[in-house]
C-alpha cells in the first residue's frame, strides 16, 4: 500500500512540474482517494474529504464504518471494486468546483461512472 501512495505522490510531483491543468490535478487527487478506499485505507480516504480535519470523533467513526459497509456491499454484490480509472473532468469556474468523472471497475466486469466534486484547498485538492 505504501508503494501505491508513493507512486501517486511521484505522479503528482511530475504532473505539478509539467504545468498540469487544474482538471488533471483534481483527477489525480480524486483517483488517489478512491484508490485508498478500494484498498481498505478508510482513514486516508476520509482525509481526502474537505473539512474532515474538523469532524467530531463520533461522526468520524460513523463515516469510517459506512465506508467499510459500502466496500463489503460492493464485494458481495460485484466481487469488489478492482480498479478506478479517470474518465474526464470539467471545471465550473463560477463555483470553483471541478467535477471529476471516475470509472469504478468491478470484479464482475461491470463498470460504473461516478462524479466526484473536487475543490482546491491550499496546494491540493479535496473531495467536496
Amino acid at each position: 500500500m505504501k508503494d501505491l501512495l508513493w507512486a501517486i505522490v511521484a505522479l503528482l510531483i511530475v504532473v505539478a512540474c509539467s504545468g498540469a491543468t487544474p482538471e488533471e490535478m483534481a483527477s489525480l487527487a480524486a483517483k488517489g482517494y478512491y484508490d485508498h478506499l478500494i484498498h481498505g485505507e478508510y482513514e486516508q480516504f476520509l482525509e481526502g474529504k474537505n473539512g474532515s480535519d474538523s469532524l467530531p470523533d463520533s461522526y468520524r467513526e460513523q463515516l469510517l464504518t459506512s465506508y467499510r459497509q459500502f466496500m463489503t456491499q460492493q464485494e458481495n454484490t460485484h466481487h469488489g471494486i478492482r480498479e478506478v480509472r479517470i474518465s474526464r473532468a470539467s471545471t465550473d469556474t463560477l463555483r470553483h468546483l471541478t467535477s471529476v468523472f471516475l470509472v469504478l471497475c468491478y470484479g464482475d466486469s461491470v463498470n460504473e461512472e461516478i462524479v466526484v466534486p473536487m475543490v482546491e484547498q491550499g496546494k491540493g485538492w479535496r473531495i467536496k
